[in-house]
């Protein structure tokens, strides 16, 4: 029944250079190291990868690249945000014309979407590519979270709306998986824990993205074992956001990038202003107080 396969998905964060301008042999080595030890499964542009932030220059130029340095085998998603309706579709339409097919999208989030504008959105996106598939990113940024009677309703409307990202309390996100089965449903750790054993799922790796081999146990775990390395997650995860709010880092990005420099010492922790990044010695006070065996490099190593 359903459109999407339950695959794990992972996030290309970007880095930036202290003048802010791409470092693209560290987003090559990102890319290529992602998609051949976490996943060919890979997304670029989502809030975590600064959708939001970049311009059009920047996008083009960074969507391009992606295509370019992408290894063999690997199933490219690029995430679509924007204030503007036409702006997220020049940017489908760009993307498409460079060969991608699967897109991650939102709701412009100036203000609350109607049930019509909703409709306007799915018509203008998916109604406008059918060659092209959608998962469509769920998150109170937008103001306006779908429930389950919304895709319920939305789903049958548009056969290449495949898919849901979202967070939130498990109660939400069963109504969803139930109202709209033929769509798959993505979760980070602590939603994918919760549904797993109930609902096919696919896994969205944040607190596990810069552990690869932790992350494919726990996306195949089931069961006890799987809510045994949740305890371990969250213990993780309690530690990064006492870290994090010593900062007035906020951006999803600000997370994501720790993550990552725990694979990937080399990555920089910068964001594009005006949104603030975590400062170096705040993700080596991290590393040195994060739960035994969960870092993947020695403080204050290169």
């Amino acid at each position: 029944m359903k459109r999407f396969p339950p695959v794990l998905l992972a996030t290309v964060p970007l880095p930036w250079t202290e003048d802010y301008q791409l470092d693209t042999a560290i987003f090559t080595a990102a890319v290529q190291r992602i998609a051949t030890e976490m996943t060919p499964h890979v997304y670029l542009f989502g809030t975590a990868g600064e959708g939001h932030a970049v311009t059009e220059r920047q996008f083009a130029h960074i969507v391009q690249l992606f295509r370019d340095v992408l290894p063999a085998g690997a199933q490219p998603m690029i995430g679509i945000i924007s204030l503007s309706l036409p702006t997220i579709v020049e940017r489908i339409t760009r993307a498409r014309e460079l060969g991608f097919r699967d897109f991650q999208i939102s709701f412009p989030s100036w203000g609350p979407l109607t049930d019509h504008e909703i409709d306007r959105f799915f018509a203008a996106t998916c109604g406008a590519f059918p060659d092209c598939r959608f998962l469509h990113y769920n998150l109170p940024r937008t103001k306006r979270v779908l429930r389950g009677a919304d895709y319920a309703r939305i789903a049958p409307q548009w056969p290449n709306l495949v898919a849901i990202k979202m967070g939130g309390e498990p109660e939400l996100l069963r109504e969803i998986a139930s109202a709209a089965p033929e769509l798959q449903l993505f979760c980070v750790e602590f939603g994918y824990a919760a549904l797993r054993d109930e609902f096919e799922c696919g896994f969205i790796t944040a607190v596990t993205a810069g552990k690869p081999k932790f992350a494919h146990e726990f996306y195949a775990a089931r069961g006890p074992l799987l809510a045994e390395m949740l305890v371990e997650i969250k213990a993780a995860h309690k530690v990064l956001k006492e870290k994090v709010a010593q900062t007035d880092a906020h951006m999803d990005g600000a997370y994501d990038k720790m993550h990552l420099k725990m694979l990937m010492p080399e990555f920089p922790l910068r964001l594009l202003p005006p949104y603030s990044a975590v400062p170096g010695t705040v993700f080596e006070e991290f590393c040195a107080a994060a739960p035994a065996g969960w870092v993947t490099r020695k403080p204050g190593s290169p």
